[in-house]
């Protein structure tokens, strides 16, 4: 059974939104880069809140939470978070952002934000809410607090 021919219209807006998330993520690389963070260290700060446990950051990076380990001891030994017992269970570890790793986080967060804003600047406002609103609405296109940047 052979498969139904593809829809040029659905191939092109593939295309389209596959380039603009690879300039996306090309700019946050570079972001990362300039705060001396590999992509998935500067990925792993984005998505720290306060503080939560090892294995959250594990889900948000789609990795196993053994694999954390090795991020969050580069990070720790550069001062950006630190380890330390959840109140609640003392054999999970909670990661918490230093002073310095917010700062960082900041920075990561202007740069992605500026470079979104030049990416999109050629449409103007409307187009970019409708753009939003329709990319909202494509199945998990809101995922809320589990979105990973770029």
């Amino acid at each position: 059974m052979s498969a139904a021919p593809a829809d040029p219209v659905v191939r092109e807006l593939s295309h389209l939104v596959m380039g603009a998330a690879r300039r996306l993520r090309a700019a946050f690389n570079a972001a990362a880069a300039e705060q001396g963070l590999t992509r998935v260290q500067a990925l792993a700060l984005l998505n720290l809140r306060e503080s939560a446990p090892m294995r959250d950051l594990a889900r948000w990076l789609s990795c196993d939470p053994s694999n954390v380990t090795q991020l969050v001891d580069a990070l720790e030994r550069r001062g950006l978070v630190s380890r330390s017992p959840s109140p609640q269970d003392r054999r999970v570890k909670v990661l918490v952002l230093t002073d310095e790793g917010r700062r960082r986080q900041a920075l990561l967060r202007e740069r992605g934000d500026a470079q979104a804003a030049a990416l999109f600047a050629e449409l103007a406002a409307e187009d970019r809410a409708l753009l939003r609103d329709l990319l909202a609405r494509l199945p998990d296109g809101d995922c809320g607090e589990d979105c990973a940047p770029a």
